[in-house]
C-alpha cells in the first residue's frame, strides 16, 4: 500500500482546507485510515480516523466539530475537511492505514504517507 497525501497549504485562522490521501495498491477497504499531525518539536498526534468495515469515525477532542473525515470508494481516497482552522492546527499532516484495533493509536498503523504541511496564521 502506498499513500499519497496532498492538499496542505497556508491559511488564516478561521479558514478551511481539504486534505486528500490516495491509496495505490491494496484498497482502503481492508484497513482503517487515519490522519495524524506533527508540530515542530512535538510528537505526532492523532487527528481523525475512519474504519472502512464499519464506516465508523473517531476524532481527537481538539478537532471535533471542526474536522470531518470521509472517503470516496471509487477513488480509493480519504479526505480530511478542516474548517475553522486555528494556529494550533499547524503542522505536518500524515495519513496512515493499517489493520488497527484502536483508531487513535499511531503505533498500530502499518503504512504512512509522506505528509503535507498545514500552516495557519493568526
Amino acid at each position: 500500500v502506498q499513500l499519497q497525501a496532498s492538499g496542505g497549504g497556508s491559511v488564516q485562522a478561521g479558514g478551511s482546507l481539504r486534505l486528500s490521501c490516495a491509496s495505490s495498491g491494496r484498497t482502503f477497504s481492508s484497513y482503517a485510515t487515519g490522519w495524524f499531525r506533527q508540530a515542530p518539536g512535538k510528537e505526532r498526534e492523532f487527528v481523525a480516523a475512519f474504519r472502512w468495515s464499519t464506516s465508523s469515525t473517531h476524532y481527537a477532542d481538539s478537532v471535533k466539530d471542526r474536522f470531518t473525515i470521509s472517503r470516496d470508494n471509487a477513488k480509493n481516497t480519504v479526505y480530511l475537511q478542516m474548517n475553522s482552522l486555528k494556529p494550533e492546527d499547524t503542522g505536518v499532516y500524515y495519513c496512515a492505514a493499517g489493520s488497527v484495533k484502536y483508531l487513535w493509536n499511531k503505533n498500530e498503523y502499518d503504512y504512512w504517507g509522506q505528509g503535507t504541511q498545514v500552516t495557519v496564521s493568526s
